[in-house]
């Protein structure tokens, strides 16, 4: 049971080196032991800890994505307000 459970966590730790799958080996790693202690289930919980680890790294990366640009958009508008017009001529 070692050794498949040792198998299985190398097998995806390298496919998520290829496919860069960002949050799948933590979850995968989390819900592997999880499901083992479950009821030796450690396959299983190894895949679905990497699809939930998958998700919620997108969801982090898409809230720090639009923070950024929030937060461009706020200094910018700070910027405008500084700058004094140009005169007319």
């Amino acid at each position: 049971m070692k050794t498949r459970l040792l198998v299985a966590a190398l097998t995806l730790v390298i496919a998520a080196n290829s496919a860069s799958a960002a949050g799948c080996v933590k979850g995968a790693v989390v819900g592997g032991v999880a499901g083992h202690v479950a009821g030796h289930h450690a396959v299983v919980g190894a895949v679905g800890g990497c699809l939930v680890g998958r998700h919620l790294a997108k969801k982090k990366a898409k809230e720090e994505k639009e923070a950024a640009a929030a937060q461009k958009a706020q200094q910018e508008q700070q910027q405008q307000q500084t700058t004094p017009p140009a005169p007319a001529k």
